[in-house]
């Protein structure tokens, strides 16, 4: 009698170890975005009673009411951004090779180092127009975040495929949010230095931008003739 083949033993024992190692990839790849967007939530609500409670009586009430609304929507983004990690699916696809991981870490987080600068003292018109465009960047952030739910990623990674609602004006909505958002807390940190920080981020997300298409495009055939007729980030300009 001739043995037989072991190929399709094989073959799924290879599946099944990609299989593991994808999701535990997948895993690795949540914790840190979930630590750091519970951590600096948490943070924001003791901030936000720390305000309530030592806020300057000689403020005037708009602004008071802009600053408060300005945390609730960072929070609500934070706990929104952890609550879609939390619930997103394994990927399908990642892009591979370094570059697109290492776009995605700096596009995502190198803005933080602003905090690392010193603060300006902004005039009262330079201080609402920078609460309202962080309000305005997290809370659309936000609703992007709702609408993608289980397609998140951070990394140049595919899981489902969104072109409803949103998505059918811009292709990257949420860095669009994110960037707004971005700008306007830089202006409290505004400098040569910080301003060249914006740029590099902003080179990063372009880039990871990029990435992400190519791996979509790679998983879903529909998404070149979607990425045809629909702009990347800015309705008739980009």
């Amino acid at each position: 009698m001739e043995p037989r083949s072991t190929l399709p033993s094989t073959l799924t024992e290879f599946a099944l170890t990609r299989l593991r190692k994808s999701s535990a990839y997948d895993l690795v790849m949540r914790l840190p975005m979930l630590t750091w967007s519970v951590v600096l939530a948490l943070e924001l609500v003791m901030e936000l009673g720390e305000y309530r409670r030592a806020a300057d009586p000689t403020l005037p009430a708009a602004i008071y009411v802009l600053n408060i609304a300005m945390r609730l929507s960072t929070i609500a983004y934070l706990v929104t951004l952890a609550a879609t990690v939390i619930v997103r699916t394994p990927p399908i696809e990642k892009a591979r090779g370094a570059e697109p991981r290492v776009s995605a870490l700096l596009g995502s987080f190198l803005i933080t180092a602003v905090v690392l600068f010193p603060r300006r003292n902004l005039s009262p018109a330079e201080a609402c127009v920078s609460t309202l465009l962080v309000s305005a960047g997290d809370s659309i952030a936000a609703v992007v975040l709702i609408q993608l739910r289980a397609s998140f990623s951070i990394m140049a990674e595919a899981r489902q495929l969104t072109t409803s609602g949103i998505y059918r004006v811009v292709r990257h909505p949420l860095y669009l949010a994110e960037e707004v958002a971005t700008i306007g807390c830089v202006m409290q940190f505004l400098s040569v230095w910080t301003a060249m920080l914006v740029v590099v981020q902003i080179a990063c997300q372009i880039r990871r931008m990029r990435n992400e298409e190519i791996v979509l495009m790679e998983v879903f055939p529909e998404y070149s003739r979607y990425k045809g007729k629909t702009p990347r980030i800015i309705p008739g300009l980009y």
